[in-house]
């Protein structure tokens, strides 16, 4: 098996694992439909990309108008209790009005999940989700704060020690997609690394004549 072919194999298997992951997380009764809903739709596109990487095909293109904020609030939702399993806080602060874009619903959640969940994996203690307007576009930024002194005192959760002990700690593939889910929707993509943390910013030009 070429390298190229093996970490094609890998993301896809990396695309489906999130999902799966947020649906062992999610408590019953917890009222977070739309979490779960998305969750679910992200494990179905995820089987299909590692069904057309072994057996072929091509993907479709699944454009369309989209509201970035029940996006995030829905991956902020799905994450929660994993920030709350490794000790953490996980808050949303939206300040980007009613931002729409052009995009593919599934290929937009796989980034957002993949942004949220670095930073509570590999952050601090304290991670906060910031959405603004910006140069007629969307901000999306990630700020933990695994740079303190505090931070770096902080004893892992036992969700992390158990992704520890299991070796599913994969670095790599995941900021990979985020990058290029910016670049394919015409955006961009930085990681910010300071004293005091880092901070992931995904940027995505608002959809030309919808309301702001």
């Amino acid at each position: 098996m070429t390298r190229r072919r093996r970490a094609a194999l890998n993301e896809a298997v990396h695309e489906l694992r999130r999902p799966l992951q947020a649906l062992a997380l999610v408590e019953a009764g917890s009222g977070e439909s739309a979490a779960l809903e998305h969750s679910v739709q992200l494990a179905a596109a995820a089987l299909e990309r590692l069904d057309r990487e072994i057996n072929g095909g091509a993907p479709g293109d699944a454009r369309a108008p989209l509201r970035v904020r029940p996006l995030l609030e829905s991956a902020v939702a799905r994450w929660r209790r994993r920030a709350d399993l490794a000790g953490g806080s996980l808050e949303l602060r939206w300040r980007a009005g009613d931002a729409v874009v052009n995009g593919d619903r599934c290929g937009m959640l796989q980034a957002l999940d993949n942004l949220v969940l670095n930073a509570i994996e590999h952050g601090g203690s304290r991670i906060v989700v910031e959405a603004t307007s910006a140069d007629a576009g969307v901000r999306v930024s990630v700020l933990d704060f695994g740079g303190s002194p505090r931070a770096r005192r902080r004893r892992p959760g036992p969700a992390e020690l158990a992704a520890r002990i299991s070796g599913r700690n994969r670095h790599g593939h995941g900021l990979r997609l985020v990058r290029r889910t910016a670049t394919a929707h015409g955006g961009s993509f930085d990681l910010r690394r300071s004293a005091t943390g880092t901070e992931a910013v995904l940027q995505l030009p608002l959809l030309a004549g919808a309301p702001t």
